[in-house]
């Protein structure tokens, strides 16, 4: 199986060598890995950047309790309660996105060696 990194930086390459394999009906599989892929990439920004959120309003909930400030640490409690939820639906989507690039990546053939003669199969 080719390396994610390698299809999103070559993509053209990729493309070339599915046309001298005679199997052109998987050309559009890396346009679409390179799509999933970046998606997959924007689910894990966005669930670390809530992640940072959490973990600096968690200090902020500790700080308001010991303080006496009760009620907007509740507040703030409710916020990452939310977050929370926000979280675990982004890394159902990242498992999801994870899969399906796993799968077209593994339909993807290898990049022949310069040296192999170009015919119509293996042999």
């Amino acid at each position: 199986m080719l390396d994610i990194k390698f299809v999103r930086e070559n993509p053209e390459l990729v493309k070339e060598n599915i046309k001298k394999k005679f199997q052109d009906h998987k050309l559009g599989y890396v346009d679409e890995v390179i799509a999933l892929d970046e998606e997959r990439r924007q689910t894990i920004v966005r669930a670390d950047e809530l992640r940072a959120n959490r973990n600096k309003i968690s200090k902020e909930i500790g700080i308001l309790m010991s303080q006496g400030k009760r009620e907007e640490g509740m507040a703030l409690k409710e916020q990452v309660t939310a977050q929370a939820k926000e979280l675990d639906e982004l890394a159902k989507k990242e498992t999801e996105l994870t899969e399906k690039v796993t799968k077209l990546m593994m339909s993807i053939p290898n990049i022949i060696d310069e040296s192999v003669p170009i015919g119509k199969d293996d042999s």
